[in-house]
């Protein structure tokens, strides 16, 4: 699979990764890196206790994506 960002450019560059949210092929110069924190919550019966765990989960994501997500966060 090819990076398509690069392909609109004209250039012929092997994706990495693809973009978890829409599929996209992506090389290492177009992919961006989040870490996604891993919770729960425990019900003791008295209320809910929030644990965050020490390891997070990689998400790989494209421009247009992260543009899109970064929206909600603004509002």
């Amino acid at each position: 699979m090819k990076c398509y960002q690069c392909a609109k450019k004209g250039l012929d560059t092997e994706a990495v990764v693809i973009c978890i949210i829409c599929g996209m092929g992506l090389c290492m110069d177009h992919l961006f890196r989040e870490e996604l924190l891993v919770t729960d919550i425990i019900d003791w019966g008295l209320g809910g206790e929030k644990i965050e765990y020490p390891r997070t989960l990689p998400r790989f994501i494209c421009e247009d994506c992260k543009v899109a997500i970064e929206q909600r966060k603004r509002g």
